[in-house]
């Protein structure tokens, strides 16, 4: 069986981290080569050393190399979860972005001249294998086979690592294999075999209606059939999906597609034909020669999603150091207009599916009303007056600046719904789960176009499918700022 649902989301949390660490490594990685190849250089050429830092810095170039090959590594997809993906696949990217760091590097040095980049301005040369070679190329030289072989020994030592923790049973990803037949078996022995990739696969469902009572697949349960899907998900709900249906039932997978639109979980199709057949638009990847079709995964996997959460922490602080007074005050007009709590709190939905409590201003007489009915109408009796001015200035909202700091929210995303709507949009809504492929967000691309209030979920639907297709940091910096100017006060805001 998968393991329990507070697992998985803590599992996806810890991901980040462990992102953030391989970053904060490679950092360490670059820094060392660029002095290692400063080091060679100095102790072949000059055989002096400066007692200066900042001829230190400036010579060895290390303030220019991180962020570029940091860059680099972003850009060979090296911070993404590719637990399908083969050392060889990973080591060719890493020669790649040492190779871009090198030729980047001497890119940099004739840009801005050797004066600012390493103060080679000596014309002396030493012999280097036969070759000639100046201070210039030697560095450069060194730092380009530094910078590839550390990278190699560190990603090298980081799988040695994951397979020992994930032999033990720990960061797991544990999938359910939709197919019990051939091409399932294929799939679940394959991933068996491979085990460094902590892929785990917990239990089957038939690709036929019905399955038999205790019924098992490579000594995995049989959960049920495909009559069973949903009761067996809201049960047993998995980190992945792997599609392992047959060709002759290839006709099932469209409509399969469209009934696991209704959970927030990752899926794969293992397609029962050679890889070079397969559509050149979506994404695949090969596991010892099984091809693995990636039709929908979360867009913040990697170095993004850490990026976001630096801009989640740095906002919300920013944010309440700006409106921590404002919000005292609001908060005792609050308790002084009407009795309750200047607070109150209301079941919401986040990533995966994770329930929380978002945090508001109370702007109803009575805080029950709040929590029974998050959506009113223009002059709706039930709102007091320091509410309404709340409302139009969308200043109730602030106390979720604590549920951004907490990690249950993102300063931009989808808003986040109530469960029981969720239960009812999911099946009437094509598509509507994929917002929980982010956080939900206090402020997002349908609030900065108007889309708020009593206004089409249509088209709210349309923006947030938008903005999760296009997602990067420069798009969520672009919402907070149009946020500044739209975001406040708007006629759709009541």
């Amino acid at each position: 069986m998968g393991p329990p649902y507070w697992t998985q989301t803590l599992l996806k949390q810890k991901h980040q981290f462990f992102v953030a660490l391989l970053c904060l490594v490679d950092s360490l990685i670059i820094s060392g080569a660029a002095l290692g190849a400063w080091a060679i250089r100095r102790s072949m050429v000059e055989r002096t050393w400066p007692e200066d830092l900042a001829s230190w810095l400036r010579e060895s170039m290390v303030l220019l190399a991180v962020p570029l090959v940091l860059f680099l590594i972003y850009g060979f997809g090296l911070y993404r979860p590719r637990r399908d993906k083969g050392f060889f696949h990973e080591s060719s990217q890493i020669l790649k972005a040492g190779l871009g760091g090198t030729v980047g590097l001497i890119v940099l040095m004739w840009a801005m001249g050797p004066e600012l980049t390493g103060g080679w301005v000596f014309r002396e040369r030493v012999a280097v294998g036969g070759a000639m070679l100046d201070a210039g190329q030697i560095q450069v030289g060194a730092f380009g086979v530094l910078l590839s072989t550390l990278l190699l020994i560190e990603r090298l030592a980081f799988r040695f690592a994951l397979r020992a923790i994930r032999r033990r049973g720990w960061n797991l990803r544990h999938v359910a294999v939709i197919g019990t037949g051939r091409l399932g078996r294929i799939a679940c022995r394959t991933l068996d075999r491979n085990s460094w990739t902590g892929i785990h696969v917990a239990y089957f469902i038939s690709h036929h209606e019905r399955a038999l009572p205790k019924a098992t697949c490579v000594e995995r349960p049989v959960l049920g059939g495909l009559a069973d899907l949903e009761r067996i998900f809201e049960h047993n709900k998995p980190d992945a999906v792997y599609l392992a249906v047959p060709t002759a039932r290839a006709a099932l997978i469209p409509p399969l597609l469209k009934r696991l639109e209704r959970f927030a979980v990752d899926v794969r199709i293992i397609p029962d034909v050679p890889p070079r057949y397969l559509p050149q638009s979506m994404s695949v990847s090969e596991l010892e020669g099984m091809p693995i079709l990636s039709v929908r995964e979360c867009p913040l996997y990697g170095l993004g999603g850490v990026a976001k959460r630096v801009v989640d922490i740095l906002g919300a602080l920013a944010a309440l150091a700006v409106f921590g007074v404002p919000m005292a005050i609001i908060a005792m007009l609050v308790r002084s207009g009407s009795d309750g709590p200047a607070i109150f709190k209301q079941r919401r939905v986040s990533l995966g599916g994770e329930e929380f409590d978002i945090y508001k201003f109370r702007t109803m007489y009575h805080a029950e009303d709040e929590q029974a009915n998050g959506w009113t109408r223009r002059d709706d009796p039930r709102i007091t007056r320091i509410g309404r001015w709340l409302r139009r200035t969308s200043l109730d909202e602030l106390p979720q600046l604590f549920n951004v700091l907490s990690g249950e929210m993102s300063l931009v995303g989808p808003r986040p719904e109530r469960p029981e709507l969720i239960a009812r949009f999911r099946d009437d809504w094509r598509g509507y789960m994929l917002r929980q492929h982010v956080k939900a967000g206090i402020t997002g691309w349908a609030q900065v176009n108007g889309l708020r209030g009593d206004t089409s979920l249509k088209k709210r639907l349309q923006h947030d499918l938008f903005y999760i297709r296009h997602w990067s940091l420069g798009f969520d910096l672009k919402i907070l700022w149009l946020t500044l100017f739209r975001g406040f006060v708007h006629r759709n805001a009541h």
